[in-house]
């Protein structure tokens, strides 16, 4: 059918954000390549869940219903991946760059020899000639940083598929349909694709940690790196960002240097953010950084250095000692609220 497959993760019956925006991203491949969106969907008591998954744009959806699905555990998952990828043949298969698909991704890539891009930023259709003169048509572009961030990757796979890639939390926008799809649920056939090896593992007792800290849906972000200075330094971001009534978030410079906690960092190898306003003190700009925060609204960048690689991208360049300046901020937030 060579259509567009997105593997939905599940937790406590809810799907991930991850896998929204893999949808989101996905009907627009879909639509440029003329294709169906298929998504998959493996768990238990899944009943209702189609309508979401058709909301934010699958055409059709596969529903791998068994009690022993839930929680995840990698071999059945992969088993059943795999057979409904081997059945349906799609041109491009998406998942999320999250610890169950950084589990489950390569795995799959392996067995079906097909090649994967991990972390990959951005997603788009094109076409390629090689050097031996051979052009491919409507090819996916893997999009992603390298070599430690310093430069910008569009990696290709003409020859194999599916075209196997896995995307951050954060990167895609997550946006549902005005309408939902009229779509076709297809139930899956676990015990096709299942062996009893697939359940070696046995799950005796499960604890998630809830996150203490979540920047990933603040509208404002408070950030700071390595220009900051201190751990002493950075209270003056939290108090700002307490004035402006959300979160502080740091690069991986300044958690390196343990000015913040690592629930914190920001980039390449932190979280992905969108707020609607992004204050940048003591940050340079790298590549690393700007990947998880480039989407942001409003940039405000605070540096010494004018020639900071933040301020190419910043919306508004303060040249000064945060020191000085995020003070007067604060003050001048609280002046101007009363």
């Amino acid at each position: 059918m060579n259509n567009v497959f997105v593997y939905c993760e599940l937790e406590g019956g809810k799907i991930a954000d991850v896998s929204l925006e893999l949808l989101t991203k996905g009907r627009g491949l879909a639509a440029q390549l003329g294709v169906k969106v298929e998504a998959v969907a493996i768990g238990h008591k899944l009943s209702g869940i189609e309508k979401e998954l058709m909301t934010y744009g699958a055409d059709i959806v596969h529903m791998a219903d068994d009690e022993r699905l839930d929680p995840f555990r990698t071999l059945p998952h992969a088993a059943i991946v795999m057979g409904v990828i081997k059945e349906t043949q799609p041109q491009i298969a998406l998942f999320g760059a999250s610890s169950i698909g950084r589990d489950l991704a390569p795995r799959v890539s392996s067995a079906l020899k097909s090649g994967l891009t991990a972390d990959c930023t951005s997603l788009e259709i094109g076409d390629h000639t090689d050097t031996k003169g051979n052009t491919y048509k409507n090819l996916l572009y893997q999009i992603r940083p390298a070599f430690g961030g310093n430069i910008i990757a569009t990696i290709i796979n003409p020859d194999c598929r599916p075209q196997m890639a896995t995307v951050r939390e954060g990167v895609m926008k997550k946006e549902p349909l005005a309408a939902p799809v009229k779509g076709e649920v297809k139930k899956v056939d676990v015990k096709k694709y299942l062996n009893d090896t697939d359940f070696v593992v046995r799950i005796i007792e499960r604890h998630i940690e809830e996150r203490k800290i979540d920047i990933k849906g603040a509208s404002v972000v408070v950030a700071g790196g390595y220009g900051v200075g201190s751990k002493e330094n950075f209270k003056q971001l939290f108090d700002l960002a307490a004035v402006l009534g959300d979160e502080v978030g740091a690069s991986r410079a300044a958690v390196d240097s343990g000015f913040a906690d690592h629930a914190r960092q920001i980039g390449q190898t932190g979280v992905t953010v969108r707020p609607k306003l992004y204050i940048a003190c003591g940050i340079s700009g790298q590549i690393q950084h700007t990947a998880g925060m480039d989407q942001s609204a409003i940039v405000i960048s605070i540096n010494t250095d004018p020639a900071a690689p933040i301020n190419q991208i910043a919306d508004y360049a303060i040249v000064g000692d945060l020191n000085e300046v995020v003070p007067k901020m604060i003050k001048a937030y609280k002046n101007n609220s009363k």
